[in-house]
């Protein structure tokens, strides 16, 4: 089944990847019918691995075959080593090879994932679910941290408006709160404020409904055509990919539909350098990193990267609708 996605929100596929290895990939693909998407969580206590092609584990799950655009040629895909070693995850450490290090004891499998709130139907995933309740897509997105560094990451997920839908959100639900796992045995930086650079934990985000039910918003439960590692939010994170990565909220335990704006754990860290919005902005800066350029992350050392200019919603533009009449440079 072919899906469409919409013009600016995908970097073509033979142009983010190696040709050779597009090519091979593509051929063994093209015999089997699908693109498969797989998982291993090798090593972790609780892990799930799931088959790559599923041919010999009943559990193993298929994305639908994507049509990307074709623009954005110059860019090239992010390394799966660096995508997994270089990671924002304070519940394992403030440092970027800290959650690598950190995490691998996570346990996984069961898994409760909750949506209720103000909706009529709420209902619970547990671990099975997150790759067998909903048909599961391939999205090449490009991701943006606010401390002005980019990569470029083939994730496997769930649209969240599918999940929404499901629940049949109430009118006054306006806006989608999220809350990372509370767990301060498994996560050390819960425990100690001085590994998890003093966030009052659990992890909180949040999301208008409108930028929640967008088509590019997805649940992410791969990478890679393997199930997330937990130091990049296994089991199942958030992936808005115009918004700064600190909205990207991991190992998520809860989704609530709410009527007012939800508390954001950076916001009431510090509001004065992290807003709700969080969107990509080159013409509003953090007080630490100017947003005008960033480094985007591909092969060679890490200090190696290529600078770019930033675009405003991390380019793309179809989600520009979302904020018509706003100050962007207040609403941040």
């Amino acid at each position: 089944m072919l899906i469409k996605v919409p013009k600016a929100s995908q970097c073509s596929e033979n142009q983010v990847t190696d040709e050779a290895i597009y090519l091979k990939r593509r051929q063994l693909l093209k015999q089997m019918g699908f693109i498969g998407a797989g998982a291993l969580l090798a090593g972790s206590p609780g892990a799930h691995a799931i088959n790559l092609f599923g041919d010999d584990d009943e559990t193993a799950f298929n994305t639908r075959k994507l049509t990307y655009s074709q623009q954005d040629s110059a860019q090239t895909l992010t390394p799966e080593s660096k995508v997994i070693s270089h990671n924002n995850f304070y519940e394992f450490g403030t440092d970027k090879t800290d959650p690598k290090e950190n995490a691998q004891g996570l346990k996984v499998d069961p898994w409760q994932l909750r949506v209720d709130g103000l909706v009529e139907k709420p209902f619970t995933l547990g671990f099975e679910d997150l790759f067998s309740s909903f048909e599961l897509q391939e999205r090449i997105y490009r991701l943006r941290c606010v401390e002005a560094w980019s990569m470029v990451i083939p994730w496997i997920g769930i649209p969240l408006q599918s999940l929404l839908k499901r629940a049949a959100p109430l009118s006054k639900g306006k806006y989608v709160a999220f809350e990372t796992l509370y767990d301060p045995e498994q996560m050390p930086g819960q425990r100690n404020p001085f590994i998890g650079g003093g966030i009052d934990y659990p992890y909180v985000e949040g999301l208008r409904l409108d930028e929640a039910m967008h088509p590019l918003t997805i649940l992410a439960v791969g990478l890679y055509g393997k199930s997330l590692p937990p130091q990049n939010g296994a089991p199942v994170r958030l992936v808005v990919p115009w918004k700064y990565g600190f909205k990207s909220i991991k190992s998520i335990v809860s989704i609530r539909l709410v009527e007012k704006q939800p508390p954001t754990s950076w916001n009431l860290l510090a509001a004065n350098e992290y807003g709700f919005y969080a969107n990509v902005n080159p013409n509003v800066d953090h007080p630490r990193w100017s947003q005008a350029r960033e480094r985007r992350i591909t092969k060679g050392g890490l200090f190696s990267s290529n600078r770019i200019d930033t675009q405003l919603f991390n380019g793309y533009d179809e989600v520009a609708p979302l904020y018509r009449g706003m100050d962007l440079k207040r609403f941040y």
